[in-house]
């Protein structure tokens, strides 16, 4: 039995699926090249992804190729309720509902897995750590999944390091077609999306200080730089904070860059980046956010603990006063700004994303016997077969090697 909101919003919920399917030709592509041999017939599987018509149009697809689908979320902010009827329209079991707490979250997470789940397909990690914790029972029944983003990925290596990983999992996240423009492109724009409607100030002239120079924090800092923002980038890799210096950008300490910025972006992946310490630093005023996948990178505990007044300053805002007199902003709880308080991803690089989940899915179904338990990285075949597709839906040909190219290419002779 479905866990949702409210089932009569379904129609506003499939109206917002098809729109979004309108600009997903890869996941069309997919669903037409396996629609008859329906590779995962039978068998059930469970999506924990950020809840909204993007992930709506891959559970459809899985549907189609034969699977029995189950859907929750994989933030409390970040599920949308009439796309969760809309999926429960179309006979899809969800157990997801906006704004549940912790507690409800998990049970969520809970009632997905308990029907006879074979693949899972994660982000963050949450559906793997119950499978190896609480529900560890259940983990025997799985044949493998995907994990789609970095935090993810960090825990399934700590498991397979420690010799714990239960099954085997692809680490989508780390393939081309998803880190290069999923992070990138696609964490850029719809932060600054999530941050703009969200507080409606403007970015130019404003000094903005990027936690994280991975993938997801490049994106971040080239739109805001595109924006006119003054952009400050801290971090603890020496090698992308050159790379961060020789892309044009400042780049200092967080205790250093708390006294300069107006608005402050996590993307690390990492706990307590921005913490008490630095945000007293701040100027009167100063908006945190973040755009990691949990809402650690902010040390929101600490504040809400010393803070002499907390309010509501608009919706999706939190602002509290300190014990200096100075007022700071916090966006969206410190959950992921792009999601909690906007669309997520545009369109066509979900279509990529999920393009890449769903063609591993079927990789996992029928190569699981002969797969280890550890960490794989997605088949190059299922790279390149995204690529091409993106590229035949934007109309365009590219050359193709030669028997001699490739010969000379294979060889070390002259």
């Amino acid at each position: 039995m479905a866990i949702i909101k409210d089932y009569c919003l379904w129609e506003e919920g499939l109206r917002k699926i098809l729109w979004a399917k309108r600009f997903m030709p890869i996941l069309e592509q997919i669903r037409k090249d396996y629609i008859n041999e329906k590779p995962l017939n039978g068998i059930n599987v469970a999506i924990s992804v950020h809840l909204e018509a993007k992930t709506a149009n891959l559970a459809l697809l899985l549907k189609d190729l034969g699977a029995n689908v189950y859907v929750t979320g994989s933030n409390p902010l970040s599920t949308q309720d009439d796309i969760a009827a809309a999926l429960v329209h179309e006979d899809i079991e969800v157990f997801a509902i906006r704004g549940a707490t912790e507690e409800e979250y998990f049970y969520h997470l809970e009632k997905t897995l308990e029907n006879d789940i074979r693949l899972i397909i994660d982000d963050g990690g949450d559906l793997t750590y119950l499978l190896h914790t609480k529900l560890e029972n259940l983990s025997d029944k799985i044949m493998g999944g995907c994990e789609e983003t970095t935090t993810g990925i960090i825990r399934l290596k700590a498991l397979e390091k420690d010799g714990k990983l239960k099954f085997p999992m692809i680490a989508v996240n780390n393939a081309y077609c998803k880190h290069l423009f999923d992070n990138r492109y696609g964490t850029g724009q719809s932060t600054w999306d999530g941050i703009m409607r969200t507080t409606n100030i403007t970015v130019a002239g404003k000094h903005v200080v990027v936690a994280g120079y991975g993938f997801c924090g490049k994106g971040i800092a080239k739109r805001a730089q595109g924006l006119g923002a003054k952009v400050i980038v801290t971090e603890v890799d020496p090698i992308k904070a050159l790379e961060a210096y020789m892309d044009g950008f400042e780049v200092m300490k967080m205790e250093d860059a708390a006294k300069i910025g107006d608005i402050f972006v996590t993307a690390t992946g990492c706990k307590d980046v921005v913490r008490y310490e630095h945000i007293l630093e701040m100027k009167d005023g100063a908006i945190l956010c973040n755009s990691g996948h949990f809402n650690v990178e902010i040390d929101i505990e600490t504040l809400e603990k010393k803070a002499i007044k907390i309010y509501e300053a608009r919706k999706n805002i939190t602002g509290y006063k300190l014990e200096n007199g100075k007022d700071v902003f916090v966006l969206a709880e410190g959950r992921l700004v792009n999601l909690a308080a906007a669309d997520g991803h545009p369109i066509e690089i979900m279509d990529m994303s999920f393009a890449i989940q769903a063609l591993c899915t079927i990789y996992v179904a029928q190569n699981y016997k002969n797969l280890d338990k550890k960490v794989y990285q997605v088949p190059s075949e299922i790279d390149s077969y995204v690529a091409m597709a993106k590229l035949k839906s934007l109309g365009i040909e590219i050359d193709r090697l030669t028997n001699e190219q490739k010969k000379y290419l294979n060889s070390w002779e002259v």
